[in-house]
């Protein structure tokens, strides 16, 4: 099945890094808008507390259900932001990794930042997402 999404590679751009540079996904499309998948369990509790990685790792099963409770999948992301409560960029990196084992060869356009505070106590990881799926939506439940 085909996700509607396509990476576009540049090849006046540099080749080094780890995500393409644009996404494209042609009509028709089901766009879905993924709030910021936070380091929460199901109690609402903040998880890995210190841990970068551990966070992130929390963060990328929790996308992963938002996008599956939407019919999507992280091969239907188009474009994401990764925001990390660091200023060290070795904190951003650990995350990063993270989130690229779950993204695999899907190198979708993200961007990733460093930014002073998060919404929960001692989160220090989040991530949003915006997908894509091909054809036409779902039958709306009543």
């Amino acid at each position: 099945m085909s996700t509607g999404v396509r990476l576009i590679r540049n090849d006046r751009l540099t080749e080094r890094v780890d995500y393409a540079y644009a996404a494209v996904a042609d009509a028709p499309v089901r766009s879905i808008w993924v709030a910021g998948a936070c380091p929460l369990d199901l109690h609402g509790e903040t998880v890995a507390i210190g841990d970068y990685a551990g966070q992130a790792h929390q963060v990328m099963r929790n996308l992963v259900t938002a996008l599956e409770g939407a019919g999507a999948s992280l091969a239907d992301v188009v474009k994401t932001t990764v925001y990390v409560a660091s200023s060290r960029q070795r904190d951003l990196v650990t995350a990063w990794e993270v989130y690229r084992e779950y993204m695999g060869g899907h190198d979708v356009p993200s961007t990733l930042l460093g930014v002073t505070v998060l919404g929960y106590d001692s989160q220090l990881v989040e991530v949003e997402a915006v997908a894509v799926i091909a054809g036409e939506p779902p039958t709306a439940r009543v």
